[in-house]
């Protein structure tokens, strides 16, 4: 019998990913136990006609985790911030899903985790304080709860992701329509360049970190399918869209200047990269990608089939 991975998230970018990949293995190395709360939903449906056995758990639900990891040789565990906006809800759930792992025997965790940015952002930046104490909750949340799995004593490899293109598509993060028609597209951070990757890359690389067995247990691990600069990214995006997309550095205060909680986040998560370039990129190797996922996507090969997607605002007709 094939060893099961139990997937959380088996619905959502990152899970269904790694699901998809899972199930597309010539070799059926591992058979898919896929979580999710909605088992009645599309995605479901088309994970258990591919062959996944379809689960359903709440992550707050500490007895159904432990059904969902039960008899698992892997697990992949993620968190949705953007569904609640809650760092604590996050640390919650990643400890529910170690101590369950931990109490299943289960081979091998991944944690899709990221930077706690309050160790690494340089002393003196300046950035407002979110939640009490976070500069950037989505990260440090997940951050502050690695020690979950690092003290459950299951081996685990901590997953360093990076911004989706799909954030293109449907985070708003897309080019945008100016008064006198031009396309712009705009981030707080300069000339930086920023990692980007595919979401269905993800879950194809962390499909290549368990078929190295429990060799990269203990790891850290950061993907990207390519850095960029935000003139680069402008410079595809207007051979992809055919229409000149022009990149406009914005400086934090304005990325954060309407107020909005999601904004001022998204800003401090911009800052962050911009100011710690070196470090962020170097934490994301698109070699060491590679070879963990042969397929994996540039830009350019991401835009041959997705640009059609991304939201292109209408020039205003005339008067």
């Amino acid at each position: 019998m094939s060893r099961i991975i139990t997937v959380f998230g088996a619905t959502g970018a990152q899970g269904g990913g790694l699901a998809r990949a899972i199930l597309a293995d010539p070799a059926r190395r591992f058979a898919v136990r896929a979580v999710t709360r909605r088992p009645d939903s599309v995605a479901a449906r088309a994970l258990a006609r591919a062959g996944a056995t379809v689960v359903e758990a709440d992550w707050d639900d500490a007895p159904a985790v432990q059904r969902a990891l039960d008899g698992a040789y892997g697990a992949y565990c993620v968190t949705s911030f953007w569904e609640h906006y809650s760092p604590e809800v996050e640390q919650a759930q990643a400890r529910i899903m170690a101590e369950a792992a931990a109490r299943a025997g289960v081979a091998h965790v991944i944690w899709s985790t990221l930077e706690d940015t309050r160790r690494l952002i340089p002393l003196g930046t300046r950035m407002p304080v979110l939640k009490g104490r976070y500069n950037v909750p989505h990260y440090d949340g997940k951050g502050e709860a690695d020690r979950f799995f690092l003290e459950s004593g299951v081996p685990t490899t901590l997953l360093y992701t990076s911004a989706y293109w799909e954030n293109l598509v449907v985070f708003g993060m897309g080019p945008q329509r100016r008064a006198d028609g031009t396309l712009v597209i705009g981030f707080p951070t300069a000339d930086k360049r920023i990692p980007w990757i595919g979401a269905e890359d993800i879950g194809r690389s962390a499909f290549g970190i368990f078929a190295r067995g429990t060799s990269l247990a203990g790891m850290t691990i950061g993907i990207a399918g390519e850095h960029l600069t935000g003139a680069e990214l402008a410079h595809q995006l207007s051979a992809a869209l055919d229409e000149p997309v022009r990149y406009e550095a914005m400086t934090p205060e304005a990325y954060r200047a309407p107020g909005h909680e999601a904004l001022v986040e998204l800003a401090n998560m911009w800052q962050f990269k911009r100011d710690c370039e070196t470090l962020y990129c170097a934490t994301r190797s698109v070699a060491a990608t590679r070879q963990l996922n042969p397929a994996l996507q540039d830009f350019r090969a991401w835009l041959a089939t997705h640009a059609r997607r991304i939201p292109v605002p209408p020039l205003a007709s005339a008067a």
